[in-house]
C-alpha cells in the first residue's frame, strides 16, 4: 500500500496563515493528498489542538467526503455538505473552527486525513470519538499535517 501524504497550502513554514484561523476568515484550508489508495471510497478529516490542556481537543470533524486528491478550501458550515459529507460536533459545531489559542500563547494544530473503504452511517451529532469507533477496521490510510498559531 502506498503511503498517503497530506500537504496544506494554508500552513506555511509550519504556521497557519491568518485566513484559516479564528482570528482571520476562519475558512478551512485546502488539503492536497498524494498516494491516495484507489480502493478509498470516502475521506474524513479531523483538526485537533494538540497543545490544548484537554487532550485531543477537536476543532473539526468531517466524514464521507468524496474521494479526490484535493479536499477543497472553504467548506461551508452545515451538517451535510459537498454531496453527502457530514460535519460532526466539535468546537466548530457542524463547521470548521480554525486555530484560536489564548492571546500570547502558541498552540500546535493537527489535521488528520483518513481514507476509508466505506461510507459511514453516522449522524451529524457524532463527535470525533464516535467517528473513530465507526471508522475502526475501515481506515485504508491516514496521514497528518501540523501547524502552529499564536
Amino acid at each position: 500500500m502506498e503511503l498517503l501524504t497530506v500537504h496544506c497550502p494554508g500552513i506555511e513554514n509550519g504556521k497557519f496563515l491568518l485566513d484559516h484561523t479564528g482570528r482571520g476568515q476562519d475558512v478551512s484550508p485546502e488539503l492536497i493528498l498524494e498516494g491516495l489508495s484507489p480502493e478509498a471510497k470516502t475521506l474524513a478529516v479531523t483538526l485537533e489542538d494538540i497543545s490544548h490542556p484537554i487532550k485531543g481537543f477537536t476543532h473539526w470533524v468531517i466524514w464521507n467526503l468524496p474521494v479526490s486528491d484535493r479536499i477543497p478550501e472553504a467548506i461551508p458550515a452545515g451538517k451535510c455538505v459537498l454531496n453527502g459529507a457530514v460535519q460532526g460536533a466539535a468546537y466548530g459545531l457542524h463547521r470548521y473552527a480554525g486555530p484560536k489559542p489564548p492571546k500570547g500563547r502558541t498552540h500546535t494544530y493537527r489535521f488528520t486525513v483518513y481514507a476509508l473503504d466505506c461510507t459511514l452511517d453516522l449522524g451529524s451529532g457524532a463527535r470525533k470519538k464516535a467517528f473513530l469507533r465507526a471508522a475502526e477496521g475501515h481506515v485504508l490510510q491516514q496521514s497528518s499535517v501540523s501547524g502552529a498559531f499564536e
